[in-house]
């Protein structure tokens, strides 16, 4: 019997450890895969950065294995999508592609004092009303302004049109297509603190209060916009990039969050919540982030998002900082051994405290700890601690009006089955998991799918989503009520 050709597409999900390419069919089924991950750099207490030419090389490389591979050999590949780490800043020459600084990572905090300076300007509700988004040094704004202002002749070079800046989807596709094309989209575009997302264009004033040249910006484009071909003189092969996402948005799109009131989670390196609002910007009177969830065929959707810096973060720590486990699926063992948390709880704040504390200055904390407390205690404080945080989201939401009965999530810390049920029991709603837990990649490249003419409508695209397991909560309202009680204090005390 002769096998079908399936029609496929490429995903680039770039994050902030690794880069992968995925290959994905046209039914959203995964077929192949490749993986590297890149150095973290630590120069100073609560700096992170990434040398963006091992950002380059590790796609590069992937993106190179997944197209000469026999899987991607036996079936037709249409075009790619890009996802990517957002807020993350690059600024390289126009002429050469060099970067004149490594990338500056969206965990990075070293532009708290100048963030701290504009609200005390009283900029923050002007910032708030154009962009979405409140003062905090997460955003690329104040990253490129540091680079500009630090980097010798930066400036100047910024102001005779001799720079480019782009989040890593930018800088990626300028490689791509040989220095052709400088664009990114709106999803992208409305992490900057840069963009209108209400007038869906750079805002001269935001630029001006951040310093910024609107020359170096790319152009901003729909979401399943036709990008540009990948250069024959980059890789041996020409393939268009049919999509750009940021990852979280990808995510809300591979989740089916193509409703408003839909709603997911994604657990990677951090943990982002997204709430597919439509055409509302709704504004947040609990600090929470208004957003382009997507913009497709000239049209935006909007969504309100919030953001937690430490997730899966945490568990990188506990493996290559303390040494207490080998990998993250230990943590599942350790934690089912135990019959409670033993009143220890970690305030997992190292780069800061994200939504809704908004806090850049605060730092880690552990608290609890007596003479018996060791690796076990540490660990499981680790692990509820992201669902913690998750709850502070949603009662941020529930302060907003927004009060969801149930919860797709996504992302590598789904695969621990006890983090998921202790989610379920801590925010007290069903939790939802996908078959496919590839989320963010199968939501960039189910877009360029989109974009290539293959699915009329993105409702076609949510057909794609298959449920694999539901946690209900089981958990007695008041053990509930007082764990959260004890978070909500040890929180308050590692706030500045």
């Amino acid at each position: 019997m002769k096998r079908e050709i399936m029609d496929t597409y490429i995903s680039i999900d770039q994050g902030t450890t690794s880069s992968r390419a995925i290959l994905f069919g046209e039914d959203g089924s995964i077929l192949n895969s490749y993986q590297e991950e890149f150095n973290q750099i630590y120069p100073k207490p609560g700096w992170v950065e990434h040398d963006p030419e091992e950002i380059w090389e590790t796609t590069k490389s992937v993106l190179s294995k997944l197209y000469y591979s026999d899987v991607a050999k036996s079936h037709k590949i249409r075009g790619i999508g890009i996802t990517n780490q957002r807020e993350t800043t690059i600024v390289w020459d126009k002429k050469t592609g060099k970067p004149i600084y490594n990338a500056i990572v969206w965990q990075d905090r070293r532009t708290s004092d100048f963030c701290k300076k504009l609200v005390n300007d009283g900029l923050e509700n002007k910032i708030v009303s154009k962009s979405g988004l409140v003062i905090d040094p997460y955003f690329s704004a104040s990253k490129i302004k540091w680079i500009l202002d630090n980097v010798p002749e930066a400036r100047s070079r910024a102001n005779n049109d001799e720079l480019c800046f782009g989040t890593v989807d930018s800088f990626l596709l300028w490689r791509l297509t040989n220095k052709k094309v400088h664009a990114t989209d709106a999803t992208n575009a409305s992490r900057t603190s840069l963009y209108n997302i209400e007038k869906l264009e750079w805002d001269e004033e935001l630029l001006k209060i951040f310093d910024v040249p609107k020359s170096i910006m790319p152009k901003v484009m729909d979401s399943n916009s036709n990008f540009g071909k990948v250069s024959k003189q980059v890789l041996d092969f020409e393939l268009p990039v049919l999509s750009i996402l940021g990852d979280q948005q990808a995510a809300a799109v591979g989740q089916a969050c193509l409703t408003p009131g839909s709603i997911k989670s994604t657990y990677g390196t951090g943990c982002f919540v997204i709430i597919n609002s439509g055409d509302k910007i709704i504004h947040s009177k609990s600090r929470l982030l208004g957003t382009i969830c997507y913009k497709v065929d000239g049209k935006a959707t909007y969504a309100l998002e919030g953001s937690i810096f430490v997730a899966g973060a945490v568990v990188q720590w506990l493996r290559d900082n303390l040494n207490i486990i080998k990998n993250a699926n230990e943590t599942q063992e350790i934690v089912e051994s135990m019959d409670s948390n033993s009143n220890v709880f970690l305030v997992p704040a190292f780069t800061g405290l994200g939504c809704p504390h908004w806090d850049a200055d605060a730092r880690g904390a552990l608290y609890g700890i007596t003479r018996d407390t060791g690796k076990n205690e540490l660990t499981r404080a680790a692990i509820e601690s992201v669902a913690y945080q998750t709850r502070d989201l949603f009662k941020a939401m529930s302060e907003d009006g927004i009060d969801p009965s149930t919860l797709k999530v996504d992302g590598g810390m789904t695969e621990n089955d006890w983090l998921m049920q202790f989610l379920a029991d801590i925010l007290n709603i069903n939790v939802n998991k996908p078959k496919v837990t590839e989320t963010t990649a199968l939501g960039v490249a189910m877009m360029a799918a989109y974009s290539d003419g293959k699915y009329s409508s993105l409702d076609e695209v949510s057909k794609l989503w298959i449920p694999d397991k539901s946690y209900k909560p089981s958990m007695d309202k008041n053990i509930r009520d007082d764990l959260l009680k004890k978070w909500d204090y040890y929180v308050s005390k590692t706030l500045t």
